[in-house]
């Protein structure tokens, strides 16, 4: 996947419009982690040092009925303007491309940075309505996507949009998604180990597939395992199965025999009475079993610690290691050493670790491991959609080099 990147194109003097993802987690109307701003900096930075002119976009959360204030970008154009250390103007129009937005791009000098107004605000944007895509375009020049998190999802700011721009470019953050997880899909430093884990084994179905091609190793854990466990003949309790993927997971153990793909499922397993509520309560009860023997009223929370020990082993021989996925309710303390036992493990090895995001980045963050990792996804969906080896629609419109 060799696409042009901003280290490709002339943009001085050039209206250069750039969907980030700015779908930072709010409260009372204040950011409470800033990463993904920061995150989208080297590219804003380059364009700026360019002499472009930089129209950024994004979407923020899921405003159902138009345009809502909660959902207004403008707390994030605030934190930017500080993280940048010059003004960023916010054009505060609920159709996004209005009148505000239209006059802050044409008093633009080379340098200055223009951030529009949420692109959800807009019901045709989810839609990937022509004239919307159209309305972008008007303002730009030249179009880069460094919105790795929403590039598996065809939108107007995502993909529409390209059918009227050129050039239409990677930033510095796809880049560095697609060149790290590219090279452990396709020509990775063996041993090769997958981790997933997670709680539906509907999301991971075609995931389990692929990666059955590629892996010398494949661990299952968290809530999907159980479907798996059922498979082998084992009783499960009350923990979370999926009656109608038990086909299934009999062919992928008889894929991963066929290929000679090592695959590792849980040994014993940690059990609680009943699923904790709240969910971070500490003072649950739990019970270690093997894992063909959970009791019928317990339903299994964690991998036990033989599992973590056997998961930790495969993955310090590893030389590539791609996490996406928790192996338990890592939000409660008493069922997250399973997670926490992968995590260590990852972050000891010389391997290179890819983390899937979502969940698996959020238990790495908790436990304050995430510095250890070589790359930590911006997208948990368009991980898991890159790792089923899906083609992503805002990746696929952009150059080729």
């Amino acid at each position: 996947m060799a696409k042009k990147t901003v280290d490709d194109i002339q943009v001085q003097g050039k209206r250069v419009l750039v969907r980030c993802d700015f779908n930072v987690p709010m409260k009372d109307g204040k950011i409470t982690n800033d990463k993904r701003i920061v995150a989208a900096l080297p590219t804003i930075k380059k364009l700026i040092g360019d002499g472009g002119k930089v129209i950024l976009c994004s979407h923020l959360g899921k405003p159902k009925n138009g345009p809502e204030e909660k959902f207004s970008l403008a707390p994030v154009a605030v934190r930017l303007s500080e993280l940048l250390g010059q003004p960023v103007v916010f054009a505060n129009d609920d159709n996004v491309v209005g009148e505000n937005a239209k006059a802050a791009v044409a008093n633009m000098k080379n340098g200055d940075v223009v951030l529009l107004q949420n692109t959800r605000f807009r019901k045709e944007e989810t839609k990937n309505i022509e004239e919307f895509s159209k309305e972008l375009a008007s303002l730009a020049d030249a179009y880069v996507d460094d919105a790795f998190g929403s590039c598996h999802r065809a939108h107007c700011s995502t993909e529409g949009v390209t059918k009227f721009t050129s050039p239409n470019v990677a930033g510095y953050l796809i880049g560095k998604e697609l060149s790290i997880m590219g090279k452990a899909l396709e020509n990775a430093d063996r041993p090769f180990v997958a981790v997933l884990g997670g709680a539906k084994i509907e999301d991971k179905l075609n995931v389990i597939n692929n990666l059955l091609e590629k892996v010398d190793t494949l661990i299952i854990g968290g809530g999907m395992a159980f479907t798996f466990l059922k498979a082998k003949g084992y009783g499960v309790g009350n923990s979370l199965l999926d009656e109608s993927k038990i086909d299934y997971c009999k062919d992928m153990m008889k894929k991963a025999a066929e290929k000679g793909v090592n695959l590792l499922l849980p040994v014993d397993t940690v059990c609680v009475k009943a699923f904790p509520d709240p969910i971070d309560n500490p003072a649950i009860e739990t019970c270690v079993v093997d894992a063909d023997k959970i009791p019928a009223d317990m339903e299994g929370c964690d991998i036990g610690p033989k599992s973590a020990a056997l998961f930790a082993e495969a993955v310090k021989s590893a030389k590539t290691v791609v996490w996406n996925g928790p192996m338990g309710v890592f939000e409660n303390p008493v069922l997250a050493k399973g997670t926490l036992s992968v995590a260590q493990a990852m972050a000891d090895s010389e391997a290179v670790t890819i983390i899937g995001g979502g969940d698996s980045a959020a238990a790495v963050e908790q436990m304050g491991l995430a510095d250890k990792m070589t790359h930590i996804s911006t997208g948990g969906g368009a991980s898991l959609e890159f790792l089923e080896g899906k083609v992503l629609p805002g990746v696929a419109c952009l150059d080729e080099k």
